[in-house]
């Protein structure tokens, strides 16, 4: 498949060469190597990639100034993929920076919760962050035109807008994709990470969400449903929406109190997760959820862009 051009393509080449580092997060499979890999390539400019989740690479990476200069060598352009399996990324891209501040750093990682969890308070006024997700309706445009726009909604309202979703020809192709993307690495990071131990029950929370996409949701109603207690349920879609599975949508209120206590709305970053959770992958004249893929569909697109904007969404 070509290269796909996103959207934060330009903010993120504007903000190399000012001293901090760029953080990109992302769910698996959603382009982030790729991008980064292209930014570079595209330039000329050489660049040091590593591979964080592979041993060899993550034994050398060591919150040591000097080990760190022996890795790093005469490269002024510096790629930590997948930064999250490093013992303390945080601490090691804080001493890249600070002792080799003339360095251009992107980091990457597909686990929210755990990257920005290490990163957080080592690097705070020295890191940009930025968010790649799903193909967007706009990414889509540029990549289509307007005549064919309308096929590839009704694909992302079913098949979702992963990259790599688009390869694909044969509806059979595009349903044993999602559904090993949702069987797999929908959940890798959190099972990695030890932060669940029922992963039935967190399958079961996902197809509950799944069913009532577009209504409001009640944290008491899914644990009764479940059978387990509320704040359970409400770690669990914590992770899932850390690990960019899910957001949720609060009721906007003038009262903080009252718009955190009362119902939220769960939406899906990508609906072909979404459909294969629930193994349905129908046009949309033979589904009686079209509505709701909309809702979702057109928040969603909401949502991408204001995240990389910093605004705050509700519904009333």
């Amino acid at each position: 498949i070509k290269y796909i051009p996103r959207d934060i393509e330009d903010k993120i080449k504007d903000n190399l060469n000012q001293g901090k580092i760029i953080i990109l997060y992302g769910p698996r499979r959603v382009g982030k190597t790729t991008l980064i890999k292209h930014l570079y390539e595209q330039s000329t400019k050489q660049y040091l990639y590593l591979s964080c989740d592979q041993g060899r690479i993550k034994d050398q990476l060591v919150p040591d100034e000097l080990k760190l200069k022996e890795v790093i060598g005469n490269y002024q352009n510096i790629v930590f993929d997948e930064a999250q399996y490093l013992d303390d990324p945080g601490l090691i891209l804080k001493i890249v920076i600070d002792s080799f501040p003339h360095l251009n750093i992107i980091a990457s990682g597909s686990s929210s919760f755990e990257l920005a969890g290490k990163v957080h308070e080592p690097l705070t006024g020295r890191n940009l962050q930025y968010y790649l997700l799903p193909l967007s309706w706009n990414e889509l445009h540029r990549l289509y035109g307007p005549i064919n726009l309308s096929f590839y909604l009704e694909q992302a309202l079913r098949f979702g807008s992963y990259p790599e979703i688009l390869q694909y020809v044969a509806n059979e192709e595009k349903i044993n994709y999602l559904q090993l993307l949702s069987n797999d690495y929908l959940y890798k990071d959190i099972l990695n990470f030890d932060k669940v131990k029922d992963s039935r029950k967190l399958r079961e929370l996902l197809l509950a969400v799944s069913l009532q996409l577009g209504s409001e949701v009640s944290y008491n109603e899914l644990a009764n449903t479940l059978g387990i207690d509320r704040k359970t349920v409400e770690h669990y879609l914590d992770l899932l929406e850390k690990t960019f599975v899910i957001f949720r949508l609060y009721p906007f209120s003038r009262n903080l109190r009252s718009e955190i206590n009362r119902k939220v709305k769960i939406y899906f970053y990508d609906l072909g997760v979404r459909n294969a959770l629930i193994n349905n992958f129908n046009t949309l004249e033979l589904r009686n959820d079209s509505g709701a893929l909309f809702e979702n569909y057109s928040i969603a697109e909401i949502i991408k862009k204001n995240k990389n904007e910093l605004y705050k969404s509700n519904f009333y």
